[in-house]
């Protein structure tokens, strides 16, 4: 009973925060992911320290919130000149930890750096592309931005993914991975995010039935991908949660997973969308 209060109000105070930021101004939002990817960043590298590996965990994380704040500053219109500049500037500082290597008598110096670049791919690089998604049909959403709705649909397939498999479940999705999961779970997930989707196309005609219905499709298998694959990295070192940040609920890795593998794709999605309009 303990642990269900536990994950009820951290659960409500997580969709507070996020959507409520979102809600609130552009700077709020921001803000609140630029301390999801400071932390989930940390996260990542201590995760990787349990199997041997020594990444760059300050320099890493530091690498991160530069290439993150960046992408914001460019989002709000601060730095639309420059930003080539600054892309490659952080992409160029990167590179200080193959000199740091050289020093740190390390006996696996690629694997050092290999999941130090890791880390930036894995987090600072979708929750990037996440802000950059703020602007997108943003006079046409009323009080929300899209990232609202993005959270709308992986909650929702999420959810019914849960309350399907658990009631239904009998095939194994990728049992080697996560036993748990089944086709019955991802295909009642799949079933409610599209109707989500029709619902939002008759309130919200800035993307039309077929565009809300390819997004719905994209979140949620991209975003089961996303979710067998963080539970790859926790299995290969033995561990249920990634971490403790939401208590009753695991760490940042645990609450974003669906969202970290399929941003790229539901970036990519929207500015194809977009240059098709």
């Amino acid at each position: 009973m303990n642990n269900f209060f536990t994950r009820t109000i951290t659960g409500a105070f997580f969709v507070l925060i996020v959507v409520g930021s979102a809600i609130w101004n552009f700077w709020a939002f921001a803000a609140v992911f630029g301390v999801f990817t400071i932390f989930g960043t940390w996260e990542f590298f201590k995760l990787i320290g349990k199997s041997g590996i020594l990444p760059y965990k300050f320099f890493g994380t530091l690498i991160a919130l530069l290439l993150y704040a960046t992408t914001v500053f460019f989002v709000a219109g601060e730095i639309d000149k420059y930003i080539s500049l600054f892309y490659f500037s952080i992409a160029s500082l990167s590179f200080l930890i193959f000199f740091a290597e050289l020093y740190k008598r390390s006996e696996t110096p690629f694997h050092n750096i290999a999941y130090t670049y890791l880390g930036l791919i894995y987090l600072a690089i979708p929750f990037s592309l996440l802000v950059a998604t703020v602007n997108i049909g943003k006079d046409n959403f009323g009080p929300f931005t899209f990232p609202v709705f993005y959270f709308f649909m992986i909650w929702a397939n999420d959810t019914f993914a849960y309350l399907a498999g658990s009631a239904f479940g009998k095939h194994k999705l990728f049992e080697r991975i996560s036993p748990k999961k089944s086709w019955e779970g991802a295909v009642g997930g799949l079933l409610f995010t599209f109707i989500l989707a029709f619902v939002l196309s008759h309130f919200y005609s800035f993307f039309t039935l077929p565009q809300w219905l390819g997004l719905a499709a994209i979140i949620v298998v991209f975003g089961n991908f996303g979710d067998l694959a963080e539970s790859m990295f926790k299995r290969s070192i033995d561990i249920k949660d990634s971490g403790k940040f939401f208590p009753g609920h695991g760490g940042i890795l645990d609450r974003f997973d669906s969202l970290l593998l399929s941003a790229p794709f539901v970036f990519v999605y929207l500015e194809i969308v977009m240059l098709l309009k």
